[in-house]
């Protein structure tokens, strides 16, 4: 029959919580499994230094059934018990949290056992015979250094596969990510997220949002990129009944809907600049004003901005005012492409093979290892996006239990074909856009004449020195964006303190 002298069922949610509680608040729960009933009563007595409510086993059946009933915070077992060994007690113990750490009590000559012990899940051992003192200190530092060992765990398993947020992945790039969020979502500055297409911005806004103190505010996307230029003020700002052409009624805009919350502009560098003059007045005031209306509103936003563009070449080339990136740019995210982001690429694809099997009814439940060496070999160009849509494409086609590496080749080649063409393509435009600028310079080079192109066929025409050619299109950029020397740098692809040297240098010969 257990003997005891008091025990409680506690119910708790997890294991840092109860920890921390039997710590900090409450009275430990300790089970003794001690065949001489005289040894288990003076245990229990030097237990009650630790303010511990006690329950006494005295063979292998009574400590299961006491373990049945409720599990305690520590566990003092001594292995040689009349009905059996103390050993196969550790195999009742579950094997997550709350699991709780075992002192296990051994003879001398026996420390081999103990190590057996320690070996089956035992966090520590006593060898007989032992004082209070011994005692007490041994338990709690089993206590203590179990708890430990718990926070870690459960910081580790916070980066497991399911990540933070909505992200999923733990490699350490995206656990950078994952401690700038947690440090930036409690602050009301601005955060400016940048990183390739499909990298995961608009989830990172989210996660930002959902653990700042303003999660429970609205939060109000718009996408830049997807407006209207001449929609893109009234959207932000709002507008009154018959400011423009369409506008009907009167309409709150973006800054409004979000007061007291977060607004997110993503694809930021798209605004145009004239737009950006107003948005930085706004962030610099807090005050709306209406398209159409004299009325002002102030409101309480925090903005949350991101870009799949490099922002410093965005304001070097003049197409972000650099006041507003500067404006913007307090707390900078950098999220990672998905090629350095090694096994993460295995998680997210086990996630999406799960969650898109269930949406299209088919029974996938995981990949060859075939399959997932071929999915870590591809640079994937386009990101999380693209490996969601790669493993979509094969669940639609294919049926199985197991995706097999040719189910993936088909998706993939047909991705790095598409990838490739449309780098041939942008290579083609930019040579294109290149040509075309210089299209008025070639103009002034050609003859005016017949008779000056029959001179150019014959080698006449004089050849200008490559200085004066360089000059000459430097002024040209110049001109063409308006006197604005960072604007014609930024097109000519040269730092715009080159393009101030050489200014200053043509204007002394000058």
């Amino acid at each position: 029959m257990v003997r005891q002298t008091g025990l409680r069922s506690v119910n708790r949610k997890n294991c840092n919580e109860f920890v921390m509680a039997m710590i900090e608040t409450e009275a430990l729960d300790i089970l003794i499994v001690e065949d001489s009933p005289s040894l288990a009563q003076t245990y229990a007595a030097y237990l009650g230094r630790l303010d511990a409510r006690t329950v006494i086993a005295g063979s292998l059946a009574e400590a299961k059934a006491a373990l049945g009933r409720a599990m305690p915070d520590l566990i003092l077992l001594d292995l040689n018990l009349p009905d059996g060994d103390g050993l196969s007690l550790l195999a009742e113990l579950p094997e997550r949290a709350p699991r709780p750490p075992v002192v296990v009590i051994t003879a001398h000559g026996s420390v081999s056992v103990a190590v057996q012990a320690m070996r089956a899940g035992a966090t520590d051992f006593l060898v007989k015979p032992f004082d209070a003192e011994r005692l007490v200190i041994t338990m709690r530092n089993a206590l203590e250094n179990w708890r430990l060992a718990n926070l870690v765990k459960r910081y580790e398993e916070s980066f497991q596969d399911r990540g933070f947020g909505d992200f999923v992945g733990k490699s350490l790039p995206m656990q950078a990510v994952y401690r700038m969020i947690k440090s930036a979502a409690p602050s009301r500055a601005s955060v400016f997220i940048s990183g390739e297409s499909g990298t995961g911005k608009e989830l990172c806004a989210m996660a930002l949002h959902r653990h700042s103190p303003r999660r429970h505010a609205p939060y109000i996307v718009l996408n830049m990129a997807a407006l209207p230029s001449d929609l893109i003020e009234s959207e932000i700002f709002g507008h009154k009944k018959g400011a423009f052409t369409g506008a009907t009624a009167d309409r709150e805009g973006a800054a409004v809907k979000a007061h007291g919350g977060t607004l997110f502009l993503d694809e930021i560098c798209e605004m145009d600049l004239a737009l950006q003059a107003k948005l930085l007045r706004f962030l610099q005031t807090g005050v709306v004003q209406p398209l159409g209306s004299d009325e002002t509103r102030k409101v309480d936003v925090r903005i949350i901005c991101a870009t799949n563009r490099d922002p410093m070449r965005e304001v070097a080339a003049g197409r972000m005012r650099e006041d507003l990136f500067y404006r913007l740019h307090v707390i900078p995210i950098d999220l990672p492409p998905l090629r350095e982001r090694g096994t993460d690429i295995i998680g997210l694809a086990r996630s999406f093979l799960h969650e898109l099997s269930r949406e299209e009814g088919k029974s996938f439940e995981r990949f060859t290892e075939e399959a997932e060496t071929c999915m870590l070999g591809y640079d994937w160009p386009g990101n999380v996006r693209e490996l969601r849509n790669v493993i979509h494409t094969a669940v639609v086609l294919y049926d199985g239990v197991v995706l097999e590496q040719p189910m993936l080749s088909r998706s993939l080649q047909e991705s790095l074909q598409k990838a490739q063409a449309l780098k041939e393509q942008t290579l083609k435009n930019e040579n294109a856009g290149r040509l075309d600028d210089m299209a008025p310079m070639i103009a002034m080079d050609q003859p005016s004449s017949p008779q000056s192109g029959a001179g150019k066929a014959e080698g006449a025409v004089e050849i200008e020195p490559l200085a004066m050619t360089e000059e000459r299109a430097i002024r040209r950029a110049i001109a063409l964006c308006d006197g604005n020397i960072t604007r014609a740098a930024g097109r000519l692809e040269v730092s715009p303190s080159t393009l101030y040297r050489k200014l200053q240098s043509w204007d002394n010969k000058a």
